[in-house]
């Protein structure tokens, strides 16, 4: 069986069987581009799921905040190496917490001072902490300052981008700035690095140099009334672990919380998009940061973006998902496969997925774009419908 229709099969099989309401598959190799768009918007719902179907692709926003870092940095606006204190007078003279379990007033001061490499890096010190949520006094003070730094992305809990700094900036530091890698929070910070630098909305800088130079005429971060038609409802498996054995709730309404613009534009965690508003972002990262004729990125930023840099040493003090620094590493705001793993024996290509449903990668070495967009929250690694997606857009590639 071909690849595109075996692909057809088995993500019909997951519809049918209940797994994911509906999906979009997306595959671009050397110039052909196939898509399959099964299913329908909603549980239970008369609207078919189509290749427009605009979809929250929560941590899928990170390389595109970092693609705009870059941007700042060819443009002379920021450094990597200089301290955030510039624009983000708040995050200067941080505390860090003695001990993570500890109380928020015993604490030594910084080594040094968080630099842009840090938050692109994921190592400036603070991010999500694995474990129940009330286990450690930080943890529980940040959920009380609704700063939307853990759990699912909720657009409108965090308030507008210099109350959320304010608050944030009463909180130590979990760990020494570039000790380790923590996810998610530093792609927050940047948010805020970058609006305030660019002298711009996020939102504006992102649609100014990289949205309309790219033709991404549906990613932004809130559907408006004229394409709710095209936006599905998102759903949270009840058990996250096992998500395809069990029941979903609804977690978003088509009119819930994308409906209208956020206070706080995130980056981490706060686009939508559809599959070829994706696919000409990762053909950019492909294209050596140039799309056609339109140039978004040097190539330069474009091999840093997508470079390890965490080293061995942050591997081992950094938790994650089991097992996942044996083949992988970070780049800016993305994953970098590191080493042969179970999707393909030739390592190279970079991406991430967004927890609400959707994965990416561009691999280099296979000329390719490979995206998948469902509406059903789900780690990967427990999902058979990414596992499925991903052994089949690998098979039978050449190595």
């Amino acid at each position: 069986m071909a690849p595109r229709d075996r692909m057809r099969e088995v993500m019909a099989g997951h519809v049918e069987r209940g797994t994911v309401p509906g999906v979009v598959t997306l595959i671009w190799r050397r110039g052909e581009t196939r898509v399959e768009a099964l299913g329908a918007t909603g549980i239970g719902g008369a609207t078919p799921m189509r290749r427009n179907s605009i979809f929250r692709i929560s941590s899928m926003s990170k390389p595109v905040a970092a693609a705009a870092a870059m941007i700042l940095v060819e443009d002379g606006t920021l450094r990597l190496d200089d301290p955030v204190d510039r624009h983000l007078p708040e995050l200067a003279d941080r505390r860090i917490l003695a001990r993570l379990d500890g109380p928020l007033d015993e604490t030594v001061p910084a080594a040094r001072p968080i630099t842009l490499r840090d938050l692109l890096t994921f190592r400036m010190g603070f991010g999500m902490v694995w474990g129940p949520p009330e286990a450690y006094p930080v943890v529980r003070a940040a959920n009380a300052l609704k700063l939307g730094a853990f759990g699912p992305p909720k657009p409108h809990e965090p308030p507008a981008p210099d109350e959320w700094m304010r608050r944030f900036a009463t909180l130590p530091l979990m760990h020494q700035p570039g000790e380790r890698w923590m996810y998610n929070t530093a792609a927050e910070v940047l948010s805020v690095l970058l609006a305030r630098a660019s002298g711009k909305t996020l939102d504006a800088l992102l649609r100014e140099r990289i949205f309309e130079p790219l033709g991404m005429k549906d990613t932004s971060f809130a559907v408006p009334a004229s394409k709710i038609d095209r936006f599905v409802t998102s759903y949270m498996a009840r058990h996250p672990m096992n998500p395809d054995g069990g029941p979903s709730d609804v977690f978003d309404e088509v009119d819930g919380q994308w409906a209208s613009p956020p206070a706080f534009p995130s980056g981490a965690a706060g686009l939508v998009s559809t599959v070829d508003d994706y696919l000409a972002f990762g053909r950019m990262l492909l294209g050596g940061g140039k799309l056609g004729g339109q140039r978004v990125l040097s190539a330069d930023s474009v091999e840093a973006m997508t470079t390890d840099h965490i080293t061995p040493a942050q591997k081992a003090a950094s938790e994650f998902a089991p097992n996942f620094w044996k083949t992988q590493g970070w780049g800016f705001g993305m994953a970098v496969v590191t080493a042969p793993d179970h999707v393909s024996p030739v390592p190279g290509r970079y991406g991430w997925d967004g927890g609400l449903g959707t994965s990416w990668c561009s691999d280099p070495k296979r000329d390719m774009v490979a995206i998948l967009m469902t509406q059903r929250a789900a780690f990967p690694g427990a999902s058979a419908v990414h596992r499925d997606f991903w052994t089949i857009a690998y098979e039978g590639l050449d190595a």
